[in-house]
Protein backbone atom coordinates (compact mmCIF):
# COMPACT_ATOMS: atom_id res chain seq x y z
CA UNK A 1 0.00 0.00 0.00
CA UNK A 2 1.28 3.45 -0.89
CA UNK A 3 1.40 5.82 2.06
CA UNK A 4 0.64 9.49 1.62
CA UNK A 5 3.31 11.97 2.65
CA UNK A 6 0.60 14.01 4.40
CA UNK A 7 -0.06 13.13 8.02
CA UNK A 8 -3.81 13.76 7.99
CA UNK A 9 -5.96 12.45 5.16
CA UNK A 10 -8.59 15.05 4.19
CA UNK A 11 -12.17 14.21 5.12
CA UNK A 12 -15.05 13.93 2.66
CA UNK A 13 -16.26 17.48 3.38
CA UNK A 14 -12.80 18.86 2.50
CA UNK A 15 -12.74 16.89 -0.76
CA UNK A 16 -16.20 18.12 -1.69
CA UNK A 17 -15.19 21.71 -0.93
CA UNK A 18 -12.16 21.32 -3.19
CA UNK A 19 -14.45 20.20 -6.04
CA UNK A 20 -16.70 23.22 -5.44
CA UNK A 21 -13.61 25.45 -5.65
CA UNK A 22 -12.67 23.87 -9.00
CA UNK A 23 -16.20 24.40 -10.29
CA UNK A 24 -15.98 28.07 -9.36
CA UNK A 25 -12.53 28.35 -10.91
CA UNK A 26 -13.72 27.06 -14.32
CA UNK A 27 -16.59 29.55 -14.26
CA UNK A 28 -19.42 27.28 -13.10
CA UNK A 29 -22.01 27.79 -10.41
CA UNK A 30 -21.82 24.92 -7.87
CA UNK A 31 -25.29 25.94 -6.61
CA UNK A 32 -27.13 25.28 -9.85
CA UNK A 33 -29.36 22.20 -9.82
CA UNK A 34 -27.22 19.98 -12.05
CA UNK A 35 -24.11 20.55 -9.93
CA UNK A 36 -25.50 20.43 -6.40
CA UNK A 37 -24.48 16.80 -5.86
CA UNK A 38 -21.43 16.87 -8.14
CA UNK A 39 -18.87 17.36 -5.35
CA UNK A 40 -20.12 14.24 -3.54
CA UNK A 41 -20.26 12.29 -6.81
CA UNK A 42 -16.71 13.30 -7.72
CA UNK A 43 -15.41 12.32 -4.28
CA UNK A 44 -17.08 8.91 -4.55
CA UNK A 45 -15.80 8.42 -8.12
CA UNK A 46 -12.24 9.29 -7.06
CA UNK A 47 -12.48 6.70 -4.32
CA UNK A 48 -13.18 4.08 -7.01
CA UNK A 49 -10.80 5.43 -9.66
CA UNK A 50 -7.85 5.52 -7.25
CA UNK A 51 -8.66 2.41 -5.20
CA UNK A 52 -5.24 0.97 -6.06
CA UNK A 53 -3.73 2.93 -3.19
CA UNK A 54 -5.70 0.72 -0.79
CA UNK A 55 -4.55 -2.60 -2.27
CA UNK A 56 -1.38 -4.61 -1.76
CA UNK A 57 0.45 -7.13 -3.92
CA UNK A 58 0.94 -9.34 -0.85
CA UNK A 59 -2.82 -9.79 -0.54
CA UNK A 60 -3.42 -10.28 -4.26
CA UNK A 61 -0.53 -12.70 -4.87
CA UNK A 62 -0.59 -14.39 -1.47
CA UNK A 63 -1.81 -17.76 -2.79
CA UNK A 64 0.17 -19.79 -5.32
CA UNK A 65 -0.29 -23.32 -6.62
CA UNK A 66 2.62 -25.76 -6.69
CA UNK A 67 0.74 -28.65 -8.32
CA UNK A 68 1.53 -27.77 -11.92
CA UNK A 69 2.02 -31.33 -13.29
CA UNK A 70 5.45 -30.43 -14.61
CA UNK A 71 4.27 -27.40 -16.57
CA UNK A 72 7.19 -25.04 -17.20
CA UNK A 73 6.27 -23.12 -20.35
CA UNK A 74 5.28 -19.44 -20.35
CA UNK A 75 1.85 -18.38 -19.11
CA UNK A 76 0.56 -15.47 -21.20
CA UNK A 77 -2.43 -13.29 -20.45
CA UNK A 78 -3.05 -10.73 -23.14
CA UNK A 79 -5.48 -7.90 -23.77
CA UNK A 80 -5.94 -6.98 -20.11
CA UNK A 81 -7.93 -3.78 -20.45
CA UNK A 82 -7.24 -1.02 -17.94
CA UNK A 83 -7.66 2.67 -17.31
CA UNK A 84 -5.37 4.85 -15.26
CA UNK A 85 -4.71 8.56 -14.77
CA UNK A 86 -1.66 10.52 -15.80
CA UNK A 87 0.14 11.86 -12.74
CA UNK A 88 0.98 15.09 -14.57
CA UNK A 89 -2.54 16.19 -15.57
CA UNK A 90 -4.84 13.67 -13.83
CA UNK A 91 -6.38 12.85 -17.21
CA UNK A 92 -7.24 9.25 -18.20
CA UNK A 93 -4.89 6.72 -19.76
CA UNK A 94 -6.75 3.87 -21.49
CA UNK A 95 -4.97 0.75 -22.64
CA UNK A 96 -4.19 -2.93 -22.61
CA UNK A 97 -1.52 -4.92 -20.83
CA UNK A 98 0.00 -8.17 -22.09
CA UNK A 99 1.87 -10.19 -19.48
CA UNK A 100 3.79 -13.46 -19.55
CA UNK A 101 5.74 -15.29 -16.89
CA UNK A 102 7.77 -18.50 -16.91
CA UNK A 103 6.78 -20.55 -13.85
CA UNK A 104 9.47 -22.06 -11.68
CA UNK A 105 7.48 -24.78 -9.94
CA UNK A 106 4.46 -22.66 -9.01
CA UNK A 107 1.70 -20.68 -10.69
CA UNK A 108 -0.79 -18.08 -9.56
CA UNK A 109 -4.53 -17.96 -10.25
CA UNK A 110 -5.13 -16.37 -13.64
CA UNK A 111 -7.36 -13.62 -12.21
CA UNK A 112 -4.49 -12.38 -10.04
CA UNK A 113 -2.51 -10.97 -12.97
CA UNK A 114 -5.29 -8.56 -14.08
CA UNK A 115 -5.79 -7.59 -10.44
CA UNK A 116 -2.13 -6.57 -10.21
CA UNK A 117 -2.57 -4.50 -13.39
CA UNK A 118 -5.62 -2.80 -11.86
CA UNK A 119 -3.87 -2.19 -8.54
CA UNK A 120 -1.14 -0.16 -10.24
CA UNK A 121 -3.45 1.37 -12.87
CA UNK A 122 -5.80 2.76 -10.24
CA UNK A 123 -3.16 5.18 -9.02
CA UNK A 124 -1.70 8.33 -10.52
CA UNK A 125 0.83 6.96 -12.98
CA UNK A 126 3.23 7.25 -15.83
CA UNK A 127 3.03 4.35 -18.25
CA UNK A 128 6.75 3.71 -17.92
CA UNK A 129 6.56 3.41 -14.13
CA UNK A 130 3.46 1.22 -14.26
CA UNK A 131 5.14 -1.19 -16.69
CA UNK A 132 8.16 -1.57 -14.39
CA UNK A 133 6.01 -1.84 -11.25
CA UNK A 134 4.00 -4.74 -12.69
CA UNK A 135 7.12 -6.58 -13.88
CA UNK A 136 9.00 -6.10 -10.60
CA UNK A 137 6.02 -7.09 -8.46
CA UNK A 138 5.41 -10.32 -10.38
CA UNK A 139 9.12 -11.18 -10.38
CA UNK A 140 9.48 -10.49 -6.64
CA UNK A 141 6.33 -12.25 -5.47
CA UNK A 142 6.13 -15.25 -7.82
CA UNK A 143 9.89 -15.74 -8.28
CA UNK A 144 9.41 -17.16 -11.77
CA UNK A 145 12.18 -17.78 -14.26
CA UNK A 146 11.16 -14.56 -15.98
CA UNK A 147 8.46 -11.94 -16.58
CA UNK A 148 7.55 -9.99 -19.71
CA UNK A 149 5.19 -7.00 -19.73
CA UNK A 150 4.02 -4.96 -22.71
CA UNK A 151 1.60 -2.08 -22.24
CA UNK A 152 -0.01 -0.09 -25.03
CA UNK A 153 -2.17 2.87 -24.17
CA UNK A 154 -3.71 6.11 -25.34
CA UNK A 155 -2.98 9.10 -23.13
CA UNK A 156 -5.82 11.58 -23.10
CA UNK A 157 -3.41 14.26 -21.91
CA UNK A 158 -2.04 14.04 -25.47
CA UNK A 159 -5.44 13.64 -27.13
CA UNK A 160 -7.48 16.30 -25.27
CA UNK A 161 -4.87 18.97 -24.57
CA UNK A 162 -1.33 19.89 -25.59
CA UNK A 163 -0.55 18.39 -29.00
CA UNK A 164 -4.13 17.05 -29.32
CA UNK A 165 -3.22 13.90 -31.23
CA UNK A 166 -6.19 11.56 -30.95
CA UNK A 167 -5.60 7.87 -31.64
CA UNK A 168 -1.86 7.82 -31.00
CA UNK A 169 -0.67 5.10 -28.65
CA UNK A 170 2.39 4.56 -26.50
CA UNK A 171 4.04 1.15 -26.10
CA UNK A 172 6.30 0.25 -23.18
CA UNK A 173 7.96 -3.06 -22.26
CA UNK A 174 9.72 -4.54 -19.27
CA UNK A 175 11.60 -7.82 -19.17
CA UNK A 176 12.86 -9.55 -16.03
CA UNK A 177 14.82 -12.75 -15.44
CA UNK A 178 15.02 -15.10 -18.42
CA UNK A 179 13.14 -12.64 -20.62
CA UNK A 180 15.78 -9.99 -19.93
CA UNK A 181 18.64 -12.36 -20.74
CA UNK A 182 17.21 -14.35 -23.65
CA UNK A 183 16.43 -12.50 -26.87
CA UNK A 184 14.66 -15.59 -28.23
CA UNK A 185 12.27 -15.59 -25.26
CA UNK A 186 11.59 -11.88 -25.85
CA UNK A 187 11.00 -12.54 -29.55
CA UNK A 188 8.59 -15.40 -28.77
CA UNK A 189 6.67 -13.14 -26.40
CA UNK A 190 6.39 -10.41 -29.02
CA UNK A 191 5.42 -12.91 -31.74
CA UNK A 192 2.66 -14.29 -29.54
CA UNK A 193 1.13 -10.80 -29.45
CA UNK A 194 1.43 -10.09 -33.18
CA UNK A 195 -1.92 -9.71 -34.89
CA UNK A 196 -3.78 -9.86 -31.57
CA UNK A 197 -4.14 -6.12 -31.00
Amino acid sequence: MVKSQNKAKPGMSEVEEAVRTLLLWIGENPQREGLLKTPARVAKAYGELFSGYNQSADEILGTVFEEVAGYNEPVLIRDIGFFSHCEHHMVPIIGKAHIAYMPDGKVVGLSKIPRIVDMFARRLQTQEAMTAQIADTLQDHLQPKGVAVLIEAEHLCMAMRGVQKQGSSTVTTAFRGAYARDEKAQANFMLSLRGQR
